[in-house]
């Protein structure tokens, strides 16, 4: 998936297709013949098996197994922040005395900026995408919905943020975490998973740069415009604003090192 300023997020399932219409008529059967299939293998999936060792995974397990992983993350994410501050305290330390060190920390930080690691302030647009609420009508004309259609999707989130970069943003985020260039987000049922954290709808995008060019941009996305197809008609929801003056957070994930290069100490060169 590309990205303006080289920015993005990985690919995903295929795209979403504009929403079939359909004249009122023999479709009914075939609908109707398809859910009773459908309830049966429904039926039969949920029941449980006793005897055979094979059991049917429950909502709660599902949503415990979620709980329990989010807390090892958090627990992960403050021993990480915790062990950034002590090597940026003994790296301050070094420089001061240390000419190399003081060198490559003063390299390294004219990088933090463009990277994404700094907060960034600046005139702002926000996307919002929905689920559809339960019981949402559909449009005159139109079969009803699968569940599928009636979610938000990895690839409806993408095609906004690829928009956004296109229009010319220069930072970026989704649900308050920044993205920067190995950022991925993936689709996991109906929730998005961000640096390890799980978020459930609306997802919120937020970009800063000339709000008319990003709305512009967004406007113009096929991918969005199906999206909002499916907003008329089968209840999604969309919304997109000019947010006014923003601060972005800067980006506190992990950050993969590429590549390792030793410099000499002070003491060495001597």
């Amino acid at each position: 998936m590309d990205g303006g300023s080289g920015h993005g997020i990985a690919g995903g399932p295929g795209q979403r297709r504009p929403p079939a219409f359909r004249r009122p008529g023999g479709w009914r059967v075939g609908v109707v013949a398809l859910l009773v299939v459908a309830g049966v293998l429904a039926a039969s999936s949920a029941e449980r098996r006793t005897g055979s060792g094979v059991t049917a995974t429950t909502h709660d397990s599902v949503a415990d197994l979620v709980t329990a992983e989010e807390r090892d993350v958090a627990d992960a994410q403050a021993q990480q922040a915790q062990l950034q501050a002590q090597v940026q305290s003994e790296t301050d330390e070094q420089a001061t005395v240390d000419g190399g060190v003081s060198a490559a920390r003063q390299e390294g930080a004219a990088l933090e900026d463009p990277a994404g690691l700094l907060p960034a302030t600046g005139p702002a647009y926000t996307v919002s995408l929905d689920d559809a609420p339960k019981g949402a009508p559909v449009a005159a004309g139109y079969p009803s919905p699968t569940p599928d259609d009636l979610v938000v999707h990895q690839q409806d989130v993408q095609a906004v943020v690829n928009a956004l970069w296109a229009g010319g943003a220069t930072s970026m985020t989704i649900m308050g975490k920044r993205l920067i260039s190995t950022s991925a987000v993936r689709c996991v049922g109906n929730t998005l998973l961000l640096e390890g954290r799980v978020y459930s709808p609306p997802f919120v995008v937020t970009a800063i740069g000339d709000p008319r060019a990003l709305a512009s941009s967004v406007a113009a996305a096929p991918a969005v415009k199906i999206f909002q197809q499916y907003v008329a008609v089968y209840g999604l929801r969309y919304a997109a604003h000019d947010a006014g003056t923003v601060t972005l957070p800067g980006y506190d994930g992990a950050v993969t090192l590429t590549g390792v290069t030793a410099i000499p100490s002070a003491d060495a060169a001597r």
